[in-house]
């Protein structure tokens, strides 16, 4: 049967499909604020409100890619798609920045009173707040827990949308009660800044991803598992050392490969057993992931690990 969109877990699914409903409704909704208000720090969180559209749109296309098996074309699965949709948001909302920012320093240049129907655009834009922060909030919830790199991204994207409203209802604030009308314009202008901030981190996080960037986190767990397994006094099953150890992110899933050094005298059946339950301990510790070891003999003439071996194998010595 042909992979749809309900192979992806139904708890990312739903909240994927949640988000493009929510964005629809909350652009629509802040554009009508901003035709009652004309101000400028409301267009501006419209403008990247267009980009919440657009990437839960590409959000759930991704899901459904992320989750396709493996096959002969892509030995390593799908997941990269992730990191192109952290990429594609993070690129939208730069360009919703510097729509905000134009029509912000028109908006200074061009000084006019704003409409007198504040009340009505302020209630539209606090309810967008309420909204944008729990969605965003929830996405991000069930993005770290299911190890999703795009619904990670699709909620801080909410979350600061939220943030930009948050400054869009101050600027209807302090016009209001001090009647300066350049506040809207300079207010606006903070928020075309903090979109931008937000969607060059986009960027930059999917381009590690692409770029294949170590994880530290992820480093100090596999250093942690193989360190424990090292030398006469590490857990069974013990080895020599290790070394080349590389591991890398495909979207949600995890590949590792490293090299492990055992006694010379073991024979290749051993040698396997002694990686393959590595490698278990390992995709365990990883969740989704899978790791390869490579198995070569010890060449330290002094090891400790290969002296005890040898001393099991030939047994207690007669007296």
């Amino acid at each position: 049967m042909a992979p749809t969109l309900k192979h992806v877990p139904t708890n990312e699914r739903r909240a994927a499909i949640l988000a493009l409903v929510v964005s629809i409704v909350l652009v629509v909704a802040k554009f009508v604020a901003y035709f009652l208000t004309d101000s400028a720090a409301i267009f501006a969180d419209a403008v990247e409100s267009i980009v919440n559209v657009a990437a839960a749109g590409f959000a759930i296309y991704s899901l459904y890619l992320a989750h396709l098996p493996a096959d002969t074309e892509h030995p390593y699965g799908h997941g990269k798609i992730e990191f192109f949709a952290a990429g594609f948001e993070g690129g939208m909302i730069v360009l919703a920045a510097a729509a905000a920012t134009v029509n912000a320093l028109e908006t200074y240049l061009h000084v006019h009173a704003t409409s007198t129907r504040l009340g009505l655009g302020f209630a539209l834009m606090g309810s967008t707040l309420a909204v944008n922060g729990s969605v965003g909030w929830l996405l991000v919830r069930i993005g770290r827990r299911t190890g999703s790199i795009t619904l990670v991204a699709d909620g801080k994207h909410l979350l600061s949308d939220a943030v930009s409203t948050v400054f869009a209802l101050a600027s209807l604030v302090l016009m209001h009660l001090t009647g300066k009308l350049w506040i809207d314009p300079l207010i606006a202008l903070i928020v075309a800044g903090y979109i931008a901030w937000v969607g060059i981190a986009l960027l930059r996080h999917a381009a590690a991803g692409l770029m294949d960037r170590q994880d530290r986190e992820d480093q100090a767990l596999l250093e942690r598992i193989l360190d424990s397994h090292v030398g006469t006094a590490g857990a069974d099953p013990q080895i020599c050392s290790y070394h080349k150890l590389r591991h890398r992110h495909s979207g949600r899933y995890h590949w590792v490969d490293f090299h492990i050094m055992v006694p010379a005298h073991w024979d290749v059946r051993h040698g396997h057993e002694v990686a393959s339950r590595i490698e278990y301990e390992i995709e365990q510790a990883l969740l989704e992931g899978n790791a390869t070891a490579h198995v070569e003999p010890c060449k330290d003439a002094d090891c400790p690990t290969c002296e005890s071996a040898t001393s099991a194998l030939r047994g207690p010595t007669s007296g």
